[in-house]
């Protein structure tokens, strides 16, 4: 007997037969004597729509004042509904079940909504009950502020509460259902030949996650991987447990299949700056990193240079697109502290990627980054490095043939 953290996005849940399926899935778990916690999502555009309404009413009002607060308790609602329903497939099929919102855990966060981080876990009353025989059906996305009030996670949250969950109850391991059958070598729908990965370690697929995959939520990779906690990504769409083997996130020394590269990512959220003609000195860059992480705006890659003047140098970076206006704002007001002349923008770029632990011990990787791209006559503006990764960021134009010429430079279609 094992127990056993199982997690449905809104895509898995976006119906009732959706729902009925999900059911017949955890059913099976619980019917094999499994303890099963299971995390939901609100269904499939209920979150867009529940934000939706709460920012039209926001723009009525031109007074100020934070609403985030009474947001956080509008798109909550979404996933209380889906508890309750899949509860209710499951008693149908003769399981018994109840639902847990995130209050009643409680699963307590900081106070910052809309984009609170997980304190702590309360499992004092759920684990008894799923040691009874009770399938709980918690509330992803959701816990409780240091106030009292109901705080959101952010978006993929679920995948994060799901994770955190199944720590804090000592679960065997944590299973993510999705859209997809597991962790490709890249996107299938930009290359038809990707293929799926049996496992991947912890650190690959955090890069992968931060770099631009969507299949799992950045944090609830750390998490994971902070707490030895494998984790299997399989599909929601086939009740053939057979025909879904999925995908096993895990140690490194697991992962067993021996491969340079293990795939390729890309971000189109991606928008560079330039700022010309700065003083070349010791702590011109700090001076920019302040006023970027005072308006909150994360940097990404930094590449500097120096300009045709003497003593003169260009700095260029970048930051998340949506961030492009604000940080725009944020340097002018600080030109005078940081001391540039000029400054350019481009928010029609991408970074793409490769990640793989065999790098940390094989030669050539970047030559044949490199090569595969020139051979494309795709221009590299900016490089970042890692033990594990390297990122480039290339007009936007030219992205897909840039994952498509990566992936077959590293011969990604083959099994290892």
């Amino acid at each position: 007997m094992a127990r056993i953290v199982m997690k449905f996005g809104g895509t898995s849940v976006g119906d009732l037969d959706r729902i009925r399926r999900v059911a017949r899935l955890v059913a099976s778990e619980a019917k094999q004597g499994n303890e099963v916690a299971v995390v939901v999502s609100a269904m499939s555009g209920e979150t867009n729509r529940l934000v939706a309404m709460a920012d039209d009413l926001s723009a009525d009002s031109k007074l100020g004042g934070s609403i985030d607060d009474e947001y956080d308790a509008i798109v909550a609602s979404g996933e209380q509904v889906t508890t309750g329903l899949l509860a209710i497939a499951l008693r149908r099929l003769g399981i018994t079940a109840r639902s847990w919102q995130g209050w009643q855990l409680p699963l307590t966060t900081d106070g910052a909504h809309a984009v609170a981080r997980i304190a702590d876990i309360n499992t004092d009353e759920i684990s008894p009950s799923l040691s009874d025989g009770t399938v709980g059906v918690v509330a992803g996305f959701q816990g409780i502020s240091p106030t009292g009030r109901i705080a959101t996670l952010g978006r993929g949250g679920s995948d994060t509460s799901a994770v955190a969950l199944a720590v804090a109850l000592k679960a065997d391991r944590c299973d993510i259902y999705t859209d997809v059958d597991g962790i490709y070598t890249t996107d299938p729908r930009i290359v038809p030949e990707a293929r799926r990965l049996n496992r991947i370690a912890f650190e690959e697929m955090l890069e992968l996650a931060s770099l631009g995959a969507k299949v799992l939520q950045t944090r609830s990779v750390e998490l994971a991987m902070n707490n030895n906690l494998p984790i299997r990504v399989l599909t929601s769409f086939t009740e053939d447990a057979s025909e879904n083997p999925g995908t096993l996130v895990c140690h490194e020394d697991e992962t067993m299949e021996e491969r340079v590269v293990s795939g390729v990512a890309y971000s189109r959220d991606e928008a560079r700056i330039t700022l010309m003609r700065l003083s070349d000195e010791p702590g011109i860059v700090a001076r920019v990193c302040r006023a970027m992480a005072e308006a909150n705006i994360i940097v990404d890659m930094i590449v500097q240079g120096r300009s045709a003047k003497k003593d003169v140098a260009n700095l260029t970076f970048t930051v998340g697109k949506r961030d492009l206006d604000k940080a725009i704002t944020a340097l002018n007001n600080s030109r005078e502290m940081i001391g540039f002349e000029g400054l350019k923008h481009d928010g029609n770029v991408c970074k793409v990627s490769i990640v793989g632990i065999g790098m940390r011990s094989h030669t050539g990787v970047a030559q044949t980054m490199f090569e595969a791209l020139a051979e494309r006559n795709i221009n590299v503006q900016v490089i970042a490095t890692s033990e594990i990764k390297i990122s480039v960021l290339i007009d936007a134009e030219y992205t897909e043939l840039a994952v498509r010429a990566l992936h077959n430079a590293f011969n990604l279609a083959e099994a290892s």
